[in-house]
């Protein structure tokens, strides 16, 4: 029904001279989050079966692959396994119609990468069988090694819904270069949740790209601020970008007895040293439906574009301090139709404020601001280009 109200109005905004912006590039991670698995040759197939698995784990090297006949395993547990660039160690399991399917058990969570590097975990069912705290896949705090480089791609994750706090993706240790890629996430208590609460777990240098994420009870996307970053051996210096795009991040009108919670949230980076030049690039994504939040809610430096944002309450996108402050808010061609508010600005964004482009079809298209200062705010090098605001 939105879509269809929208149609007219989008088609009449695009004909006005909206045009699509080119992906910007702000740093320096992007073709070592893209390519650091690709293989230059085709390393050793393990075959492996619930007997066998994991026992063969420990064994693997850089650049094997075990793959998991279809069948029924218990937790699969990756520790202190190593690949190396263009050679990961990949788990994974057949991609027809019989799959490989990890069960949770009771006070475990059901896939755990500790202490690992330039792994793959790919086409699994991961059910955790509504086991309350068995998240699906974790990345737990340890007080040593480092867990970076891992692709998790194509999976799906169900069962991790008993509870608001169980999660379908969930890191609580410092990591970076991760790719979380074509998985679906259905029902979880919360979808991805990366970070901790206090700060201390930064999600650095991530690529979340092509997911499906139904009806989480809280967030579909949750990643944490970050105090002051630890130092660790091999841990990225300089600015650095996550990139979350080509999601989809639904949710529907489950009661959320933890708290209401927006289908995505973004926190802030450190207010000085590493990790205070980072940003994130939020791009092509669609957000649908919450019932009693925003769809969208953002502090730090953010460039948000391109995205379809249909609902939301009492605004589709909202960027404000939360843990920490907004910094630099660069918002442009999206297309936002919400019952009540399009884009909130909460608090203002000290580093610079972009708006421009942007198809908004709401009671209020934009609050917080002053804009008739809009069409005169612009990102450095963009063309001029309309904004287009449609009222009730």
């Amino acid at each position: 029904m939105y879509l269809a109200t929208l149609a007219p109005v989008l088609a009449a905004c695009q004909g006005s001279g909206v045009t699509v912006a080119a992906e910007p590039v702000y740093a320096s991670n992007l073709a070592l989050s893209r390519d650091f698995c690709i293989a230059r040759e085709q390393g050793r197939v393990v075959p492996a079966d619930p007997a066998s698995y994991q026992a063969l784990i420990p064994t693997l090297s850089a650049g094997q692959t075990l793959i998991l006949a279809p069948d029924e395993y218990p937790r699969l547990v990756i520790a202190n396994i190593r690949g190396a660039p263009g050679r990961c160690i990949t788990i994974t399991g057949p991609t027809g119609s019989r799959r490989a399917t990890i069960f949770g058990e009771i006070g475990n969570n059901t896939v755990e990468i500790i202490d690992s590097s330039y792994v793959v975990v790919s086409n699994l069912v991961i059910d955790s069988r509504g086991i309350p705290g068995a998240d699906g896949i974790k990345a737990p705090g340890t007080t040593q090694g480092a867990t970076h480089h891992v692709v998790v791609d194509g999976n799906l994750i169900i069962g991790a819904g008993a509870t608001q706090q169980t999660d379908g993706i969930s890191t609580k240790t410092p990591i970076w270069n991760w790719i979380i890629r074509r998985n679906t996430i259905v029902g979880a208590g919360t979808a991805i949740y990366l970070g901790d609460s206090d700060g201390s777990a930064p999600f650095i240098a991530g690529l979340i790209e092509n997911n499906l994420v139904l009806d989480p009870v809280g967030y579909g996307l949750q990643i944490k601020f970050q105090a002051d970053r630890p130092l660790i051996p091999g841990m990225p210096g300089g600015a650095q970008s996550t990139i979350i795009r080509n999601n989809v991040f639904k949710k529907d009108d489950r009661p959320s007895p933890d708290g209401d919670r927006p289908n995505l949230l973004v926190g802030g980076f450190p207010a000085t040293g590493p990790g205070s030049g980072d940003i994130y690039q939020i791009y092509g994504n669609l957000f649908v439906d919450n019932p009693r939040e925003a769809l969208f809610q953002g502090s730090g430096r953010i460039s948000f574009h391109d995205n379809v944002l249909i609902g939301g309450r009492p605004a589709a996108a909202v960027f404000r301090d939360h843990d920490l402050p907004l910094k630099l808010a660069e918002v442009f061609d999206n297309k936002i139709y919400s019952p009540q508010i399009g884009i909130q600005f909460g608090s203002p964004a000290r580093e610079g404020l972009s708006v421009f482009g942007n198809i908004i079809f709401a009671a209020v298209p934009i609050a917080g601001v002053d804009t008739s200062d809009l069409r005169q705010t612009r990102l450095r090098g963009a063309p001029s280009r309309c904004i287009c605001l449609v009222g009730p």
